[in-house]
């Protein structure tokens, strides 16, 4: 055979090969933003991945999850979505992180963004409604903020005397230290309860605020939702033991931790949504066409353990309601 036919015959079958034979495919980028910490998140992680399997995919495998834990520090968001859409990520996911949807929002109207939130995403303006978003953004509201009030009812439920009570909350994501500072205040006026408000926006900000209440003796505390405060949940629940402050929390882990008790949403349930709303954006689907979500199982929990230790007994018709009680 001629040299000249060899290379035809070489190059015709060389245009026949599958793609996949000469190079590996671009896998979709998922950027995963989170105020909290990696280690202390751990479990939602494994929750989104989880939705996101739900829908047929696999990390690592047909797409690829960048996880980006800002661990409280949320004047690094700008930068950090300003990075994710110079590079053209394919989904920008937010979980418990509104500060985010907004900045990603603000800057692109062509990635799409799957969000969690606390408050109304419709007064955040993350959408415009909730039945048709419209735009590049989607999500599931579960309703922390609205919460705040029936938390504090069962707070005053649990320790009818106490009337002093200190609220913990991070001025770093006024986002949610905003609704939670007036939903505070409307309730502890109608159940007649004095509130003084702690900022807390460091891991050594929150000992400083420890360190405060231990001088102050308030009846109790009320910790503000917030990704920061649930990555700290045992920082926080250690120092309220060790001052023996009964403390009420924005998650059933917190409780968990070793924290009083609890009123919240399945948290590890929204991460799990958004898992599997971002895998049907990576099969097409567009945000402006996928209601809103509303998160609608809350649990109350209990940790007993806790109350012997602070010497509360829990009265029969609040331990009856409880969800969750640990021994």
């Amino acid at each position: 055979m001629q040299r000249r036919q060899f290379i035809t015959l070489l190059c015709g079958a060389a245009a026949t090969w599958p793609i996949g034979a000469s190079a590996q495919a671009v896998l979709p980028v998922v950027g995963f933003i989170s105020g909290g910490a990696a280690e202390a998140d751990a479990r939602f992680a494994a929750a989104f991945r989880k939705g996101l399997n739900e829908t047929g995919y696999v990390d690592s495998q047909n797409v690829t999850v960048e996880y980006h834990w800002l661990e409280g520090r949320y004047d690094s968001v700008p930068a950090l979505v300003g990075d994710l859409i110079r590079r053209q990520v394919t989904v920008i996911a937010t979980p418990a992180t509104p500060v985010a949807a907004l900045a990603a929002k603000a800057a692109t109207t062509t990635i799409p963004i799957v969000f969690s939130a606390a408050g109304d995403p419709v007064q955040l303006g993350l959408v415009a409604s909730l039945a048709r978003p419209g735009g590049n953004v989607t999500g599931i509201n579960y309703f922390s903020s609205e919460l705040v009030g029936k938390r504090l009812r069962l707070l005053h439920d649990l320790l009818p005397k106490a009337v002093r009570i200190a609220v913990l909350i991070n001025p770093a994501n006024a986002l949610t230290a905003g609704p939670t500072s007036r939903e505070v205040q409307e309730a502890a006026h109608t159940i007649g309860l004095q509130i003084r408000f702690f900022d807390a926006k460091t891991i050594d900000e929150i000992d400083a605020a420890f360190a405060t209440l231990a001088n102050e003796r308030p009846d109790a505390l009320f910790v503000g939702g917030d990704a920061f405060f649930f990555s700290r949940r045992e920082q926080i629940a250690t120092l309220a033991a060790r001052e023996k402050i009964p403390a009420v929390y924005a998650s059933s882990d917190a409780a968990a931790a070793g924290g009083l008790m609890s009123y919240s949403t399945d948290l590890a349930d929204v991460l799990r949504q958004v898992g599997v709303y971002t895998g049907r954006v990576l099969k097409g689907e567009k945000p402006a066409d996928m209601p809103v979500l509303q998160q609608t199982k809350f649990v109350f929990t209990i940790n007993l353990k806790t109350a012997r230790a602070l010497g509360i007994e829990v009265p029969p018709a609040v331990l009856s309601i409880a969800d969750e009680v640990i021994e």
